[in-house]
């Protein structure tokens, strides 16, 4: 059977790429699974200083899998995984990320994209809200433009990534721009940067504690709406759904 998260490792950087581009790595519960068994496998190996969360293919990620997606209770744990990780978690997009896709970037401590990237919360579109990927985004997120973009499914660039928070930074060589950063982390003693991954997460973990339970069952209960079976069919079929005006 093919994984789908490449995995590999140079001077302490452990690298997990995403890699389904046939599916445009779209969250499936296959890949949410393999993807939490290698965190934990990087967690354990003291060889490990940091990960680097990319892609194969052109797409970063299309969000959650509307075939085969995963169960909301397991994304919310990978992505708290990713941010209870005690080695930073660094992502680098070269391409599109859409709904789910962008609750992975909320959760990593760094964030890069190169201007070939672009993002967008598409889940009004199909019947549902960004519920879930709430936990990490909105502690990070500029409030006035979550607002606007969460509610219009607008697409936006890199730079406008970066200027609401989405993003740590944007440039046009995402790989020049992360080296200083990569870097950096290779100069940290391990427990300093466990100790300050600490510090920086503590807020976003406090919205996990406090608002995971209701975001799933919220989630579960727009996907079960009569409005999200039209958005998703809409969807597959390449239609438009039937209360676009």
């Amino acid at each position: 059977m093919t994984e789908t998260v490449a995995a590999g490792f140079e001077r302490g950087v452990a690298t997990l790429a995403l890699d389904s581009p046939g599916g445009r790595n779209a969250l499936s519960a296959r890949l949410v699974d393999e993807l939490a068994r290698e965190l934990d496998r990087c967690g354990r190996d003291d060889s490990v200083r940091a990960v680097v969360l990319t892609h194969t293919g052109p797409v970063f990620s299309a969000g959650a899998d509307l075939k085969a997606p995963p169960n909301p209770y397991t994304f919310v744990a990978l992505l708290r995984k990713i941010l209870e990780l005690p080695k930073p978690v660094v992502a680098r997009v070269t391409g599109p990320a859409r709904a789910g896709g962008l609750g992975l970037l909320g959760a990593c401590d760094l964030a890069a994209a190169s201007s070939a990237a672009d993002f967008a919360f598409t889940e009004v579109r199909i019947g549902v809200a960004p519920a879930v990927i709430s936990l990490p985004l909105l502690p990070r997120l500029e409030p006035r433009a979550a607002g606007r973009y969460y509610l219009t499914g607008e697409t936006f660039d890199a730079a406008e990534a970066a200027r609401i928070g989405l993003l740590t930074l944007a440039a046009d060589d995402v790989d020049t721009a992360l080296a200083p950063i990569v870097a950096g982390l290779r100069k940290a003693s391990p427990r300093g940067l466990a100790a300050a991954k600490r510090l920086v997460t503590a807020r976003v973990l406090d919205a996990f504690d406090r608002d995971a339970e209701d975001l799933v069952r919220c989630s579960a209960s727009l996907f079960a709406s009569a409005e999200a079976r039209e958005g998703i069919s809409a969807f597959l079929e390449r239609r438009e759904p039937a209360w676009e005006l």
